[in-house]
C-alpha cells in the first residue's frame, strides 16, 4: 500500500493504492485527511457482474469492507493509517445495480484503543441504496 505522507501533501485527499485486490477489482480509494473519510467507488464491469447481470454480492462485501476498514483506520491513526483486521462484517443488499459507478462510505459508530465499530453504505450513482454494512474492525501491532 502508498500513501503520501500528510505532512508532504497540499491536497487534503490522498489515494491509496494496494498492489493486491484493488488492483484485481478496480476500484478507487480515498482518503479525506481533514476528518479520515473515506470514499471507494467502483466503475462496474462486466467481470463485476453475476450470471444475472447484476453486480456480484462479493463485489459489493469487497468495496464495503474496503470503505469500512479504511474507515476504522484512519479512526485509529490517521496520520499512519493504521493496520488492521476484519473481525466481523454483515451485509444487507437492498437493491441491484447493472451498470454505471457504485460508490461506499463509512462512519464510525464506536470503539475504543483497539476495536472499532463502523456502519458503511453502498449507493449509485444516482445515490439509490445498494447495500448496507455493520462491521467490527481490529487494530494490529506490525
Amino acid at each position: 500500500m502508498t500513501l503520501a505522507p500528510p505532512d508532504q501533501a497540499p491536497d487534503p485527499f490522498f489515494e491509496i493504492e494496494d498492489p493486491g485486490v484493488q488492483q484485481l477489482v478496480g476500484y478507487k480509494t480515498t482518503i479525506d485527511r481533514r476528518d479520515g473519510s473515506c470514499l471507494v467507488t467502483l466503475d462496474l464491469e462486466p467481470p463485476h457482474l453475476n450470471r444475472h447481470g447484476i453486480l456480484h454480492g462479493g463485489i459489493v462485501a469487497t468495496v464495503l469492507d474496503v470503505v469500512c476498514g479504511n474507515t476504522a483506520s484512519q479512526f485509529f491513526d490517521r496520520k499512519n493509517h493504521a493496520p488492521l483486521v476484519t473481525v466481523s462484517l454483515t451485509l444487507s443488499y437492498v437493491a441491484a445495480a447493472r451498470a454505471g459507478r457504485v460508490s461506499a462510505t463509512a462512519r464510525v459508530t464506536g470503539g475504543g484503543a483497539s476495536i472499532a465499530h463502523v456502519f458503511g453504505e453502498l449507493v449509485d450513482a444516482e445515490g439509490q441504496l445498494l447495500a448496507t454494512a455493520t462491521g467490527v474492525f481490529k487494530r494490529i501491532k506490525r
